[in-house]
C-alpha cells in the first residue's frame, strides 16, 4: 500500500483550510495526511524540518506574503513542491509565483476535488523529476570537482568557461586568470594548435593527444588531452575536455630506458673485455718473451710500441669495466653544501678560464644526506665541467642551488645557459661511450649515473638547444 502523502496548508483562515482538506479527502486514488499552519514563522520552521511532501501556501500571511515564504524556503534548500493559493485570480501574482519557484498557482474560488487531484499529481511528479535531475547533477558535479585530472568546459575557441580544482593545481592559475585564457595559448608546441583545431573541425573529437602545456611559472607539463565538441539545448557549441598529466610517467620511462641501455652496455663491456683481454694477454706475454732475443735496435723500438699500446688497451678495458660496474660506496652523514663547494673548487680553474658567472643558491639549513663524499664529488664535478664546456667564454652563467623538494628529499640544481642538448642526444646522455666532444670517451656521465644510482638518487634533465641545460638531482634526507 502506498505511503500517505503529507500535505501542509499554510493559511491564516481556518475555514479555507477546512474546505481544502475536504476537497483533498475526496481524492480516492491516494491517502493523504493534511495539516494546517496559520503563522508565517511556524510555517518556516515546519518547512525546514522537511516532514511534508507538498505545501499549499496562501498568498496573504499577515505582514508577509506566500511568495516571501516560498523564496525563503527554496533558499533554505527545500526541494518539495509549493502551490500558491489566492482569493482572486491575478496574472501578475501568477507570474511572480512561477518566478519564486512555485510549481502551480490556484484560485480558491475555483477549487474542486478534480482540480486539486490533478494539481497534486502533477506537482509530485514534477518534484520527483526535479529531484532526480538534481541528484544526477550533484553526482556528476562531485565527479567533476573531485577528479584528479583536469576537467573543463570551453567555447569553440577553447577559451575556458568552467573548470575543476585540479585545473588550478596543474596549470598554477587562479580561476579568474584561467577564465581569460584559452587552451591553445598554453600549448608548448604551437604546431599542436593547428593539429587540434583541424581534428576538432573534421571529427569533433581529439582522443589522447600528447602535448606539452606551460604552467604560469613556465614549467612544461607533459599531458594527454581529450576533447569533444558538443551542442547544448539552445544549439550553442561548446567543448568538453579532460587533461591527464603524465610528466612523472614520462620521466620515469626516460630513466628506465637509460638504465636499460646502461645495463645492456655494461653486459656488452664485460663480454668484450673478457674476449679482448685473453688475446691481449697472449700478445703482451709473447712480446716479453721476444725482447731478450731481439738484437736489432730497430726491432726493439717496435716491440716497445707493441708493449706500450697493449698496456694502454688494458688500461682502457679497466676503465670501461669500472664505469660499467656498480659502484661500492662507503656512506657517511655529509652536507650537500660541503660536497658541492669542494666540487666547485675542483672545477674552479675551468670556471675562471671561461670567465663564467657563478651563482650559488643554498638553503639556510644544512642539507644532510648519507653519501660517499669523494664519489659524489666526482659526480658533481662531471656535471659542472660539462656545463662549463657547453657555455661560451665570457657569456656563461652557472647557477648551482640546493632546495627542499619536500619533507623527504633535497633537490640539487645545476643550470647553465650553454648550447643545450638536442632531443635526439638527450635520450643518450648517460649512455657509456656516447659523446659529442671531439676527444671525449663518453664515460663521465655514465660514471655519474652509476654514482647517483649507488646513492639511491634520482634525476631529471631539461635542455633546450641554444638556451641551456638544467640537471635536477634528488637526494633522500638523512
Amino acid at each position: 500500500m502506498k505511503n500517505p502523502v503529507k500535505i501542509l496548508v499554510v493559511d491564516d483562515d481556518e475555514d479555507d483550510f477546512l474546505i481544502i482538506k475536504e476537497y483533498i479527502k475526496g481524492i480516492r486514488e491516494q491517502k493523504f495526511v493534511v495539516d494546517w499552519c496559520s503563522k508565517y514563522n511556524d510555517a518556516c520552521k515546519k518547512i525546514c524540518e522537511g516532514e511534508y511532501n507538498l505545501y499549499f501556501i496562501d498568498y496573504r500571511l499577515g505582514a508577509n506574503t506566500g511568495l516571501d515564504l516560498i523564496r525563503k524556503s527554496i533558499e533554505g534548500n527545500c526541494e518539495e513542491p509549493f502551490i500558491l493559493l489566492t482569493g482572486n485570480g491575478n496574472h501578475k501574482i501568477d507570474m511572480q509565483a512561477m518566478e519564486s519557484g512555485a510549481v502551480d498557482y490556484l484560485v480558491k474560488t475555483d477549487l474542486t476535488t478534480e482540480k486539486l487531484e490533478r494539481c497534486i499529481r502533477y506537482s509530485l511528479e514534477r518534484a520527483f523529476s526535479l529531484k532526480a535531475l538534481r541528484n544526477n547533477e550533484r553526482k556528476f558535479r562531485n565527479i567533476f570537482e573531485r577528479s584528479k585530472d583536469t576537467v573543463f568546459i570551453a567555447n569553440e575557441e577553447l577559451f575556458f568557461t568552467e573548470m575543476n580544482k585540479a585545473s588550478f593545481a596543474l596549470l598554477e592559475y587562479e580561476r579568474e586568470e584561467l577564465l581569460s585564457k584559452d587552451l591553445y595559448s598554453l600549448l608548448e608546441n604551437k604546431n599542436d594548435k593547428d593539429l587540434i583545431r583541424n581534428e576538432l573541425m573534421m571529427t569533433g573529437i581529439v582522443s589522447d593527444k600528447e602535448a606539452g602545456l606551460l604552467t604560469k611559472s613556465g614549467e612544461s607539463k607533459t599531458c594527454i588531452i581529450t576533447l569533444s565538441r558538443e551542442t547544448d539545448i539552445t544549439g550553442s557549441i561548446y567543448i568538453q575536455g579532460i587533461i591527464h598529466e603524465i610528466t612523472a610517467l614520462k620521466k620515469a620511462e626516460k630513466v628506465t630506458l637509460m638504465l636499460e641501455k646502461m645495463n645492456m652496455a655494461s653486459r656488452l663491456v664485460r663480454v668484450m673485455a673478457h674476449e679482448v683481454r685473453n688475446p691481449l694477454n697472449n700478445i703482451m706475454l709473447s712480446v716479453e718473451q721476444l725482447k731478450p732475443a731481439l738484437e736489432n735496435e730497430e726491432l726493439k723500438i717496435y716491440s716497445d710500441i707493441i708493449s706500450r699500446n697493449s698496456r694502454r688497451i688494458g688500461d682502457l678495458i679497466s676503465e670501461l669495466l669500472n664505469s660499467a660496474r656498480p659502484r661500492e660506496v662507503s656512506v657517511q652523514k655529509k652536507t650537500l653544501q660541503a660536497i658541492l663547494d669542494e666540487s666547485i673548487d675542483t672545477a674552479h680553474d675551468r670556471i675562471n678560464l671561461q670567465n663564467i658567472e657563478l651563482q650559488r643558491d643554498y638553503i639556510d639549513d644544512y642539507a644532510w644526506v648519507m653519501a660517499d663524499y669523494e664519489k659524489l664529488k666526482i659526480a658533481f664535478v662531471n656535471i659542472i665541467i660539462n656545463a662549463v664546456e657547453a657555455m661560451q667564454k665570457d657569456r656563461g652563467r652557472l647557477i648551482i642551488s640546493i632546495k627542499n623538494k619536500n619533507d623527504m628529499q633535497y633537490m640539487v640544481t645545476i643550470q647553465d645557459n650553454g648550447c643545450g642538448i638536442s632531443n635526439e642526444n638527450i635520450v643518450r646522455l648517460f649512455e657509456p661511450y656516447f659523446t659529442t666532444k671531439q676527444n671525449g670517451l663518453g664515460l663521465g656521465l655514465a660514471s655519474t649515473l652509476n654514482i647517483l644510482q649507488s646513492h639511491n638518487a634520482t634525476f631529471d634533465v631539461d635542455s633546450k638547444v641554444k638556451q641551456g641545460t638544467t640537471f635536477k638531482l634528488f637526494f633522500n634526507k638523512a
